[in-house]
């Protein structure tokens, strides 16, 4: 099966779960039909064994290599992906499909409700990341694909690959899990509804049915606004922004913006508000609070039938997803005897860290992909 070329490559869909055969959701709801957005590069071998799954993050979508007609921008992890890159598209064949609840193509609540002709709005059911991997293997179903050689993601896309561990153990080789945790805390919790309650409390909200009219511009902005802010740390900020003023010797008094960090914020709010669905950012920040892997407050009961080896990938200043939260997890997998390499990678930058610290992670992916490629798929 070849995909397209790096370079100019194109979404596909996949779509399923037609009546009667809804897919019935963790909440017991059924949900049908369900399309998927999903791009592929690189080659899959004759035996398959060379798959590997890439996860996006809250906000990001399939398309993650590469670049497509009329857009000049690259995919969003187009460093990693690609010939002679930690995702060697000349030995591995790359997925990266985008999650139910979103705007990006999949099925979300701005989709059409078939029922009523509508967009669903509210009346989406709300998903969660189990949701997501349970379409994500019908995707590879589809594929003809029945097990995948690694699964991986940093922030929301390493939940999924770790879910995938977890739910199918005998479909997944390995696990490239960066910048993520095995559980949502009380603070990343509180951080997504306060970006929830901004939503919710823009007159244009209108309760989630606000297609065709005014969209809540201005909530989901302050939203976003909010949720960059932990993705940076400290240092960057200060390192990036410190106290400059924008274009002026001093401040105005007055309620302006007078920093640039200020105006870095409504810069990137603003570009947020034209790409993004309000509604799909309350599903999928929802989505995220309720992961938890340790249900039952065992971790290392979790890890008990897992088969995958792992890659746990952490950054010193990221005070979203801490580097404890990450030791944690690979407590419970050590007591499991499962084979694990951690890192912990010194950078300024945050949470963002797994989109810009290219070279470090680089260079760990490679070596822990290359040394299972030698004895699951080129050492047979």
């Amino acid at each position: 099966m070849n995909s397209n070329n790096l370079g100019l490559v194109e979404t596909q869909f996949f779509t399923f779960a037609h009546p009667p055969h809804e897919l019935t959701l963790e909440s017991g709801v059924k949900l049908g039909p369900i399309t998927l957005a999903y791009e592929t590069y690189g080659t899959l071998n004759k035996d398959k064994s060379n798959a590997i799954m890439i996860f996006h993050t809250l906000t990001s979508d399939a398309h993650a290599a590469g670049f497509q007609k009329d857009d000049p921008k690259p995919g969003w992890w187009d460093g990693m992906i690609g010939p002679g890159k930690a995702f060697d598209t000349n030995k591995y064949f790359l997925i990266s499909s985008n999650v139910i609840g979103s705007c990006k193509g999949s099925t979300g609540p701005a989709s059409i409700n078939p029922k009523t002709g509508k967009p669903f709005g509210l009346s989406f059911p709300v998903v969660t990341i189990a949701d997501m991997v349970l379409t994500q293997k019908k995707l590879l179903e589809h594929l003809g694909i029945s097990k995948l050689f690694c699964a991986a993601g940093g922030s929301m896309g390493g939940l999924q690959a770790l879910k995938w561990a977890v739910l199918y153990p005998e479909c997944v080789d390995s696990v490239i899990s960066i910048a993520a945790n095995h559980r949502h805390t009380a603070l990343q919790i509180a951080l997504h509804e306060v970006g929830r309650q901004a939503i919710m409390s823009d007159p244009d909200w209108q309760n989630g049915d606000y297609y065709g009219k005014s969209i809540p511009a201005r909530g989901l902005a302050l939203s976003r606004m909010i949720g960059h802010i932990t993705y940076m740390s400290d240092k960057s900020m200060d390192e990036k922004f410190g106290r400059k003023l924008i274009g002026k010797e001093r401040v105005g008094f007055d309620f302006s913006h007078d920093f640039e960090v200020e105006n870095y914020l409504k810069y990137r709010s603003d570009s947020f508000v034209k790409r993004f669905d309000a509604n799909s950012y309350l599903y999928l920040t929802k989505s995220l609070d309720y992961f938890d892997l340790a249900e039952d407050g065992d971790l290392t009961a979790t890890f008990k039938g897992v088969k995958a080896s792992f890659l746990v990938i952490s950054f010193s200043s990221d005070w979203l997803y801490p580097s404890y939260q990450s030791k944690e997890m690979i407590r419970a997998m050590k007591a499991n005897d499962l084979d694990v390499s951690d890192c912990e990678i010194n950078s300024s930058y945050g949470h963002d860290a797994f989109l810009i610290e290219i070279e470090g992670q680089s260079r760990l992916i490679s070596h822990f992909l290359n040394r299972l490629s030698k004895e699951k798929i080129y050492g047979k």
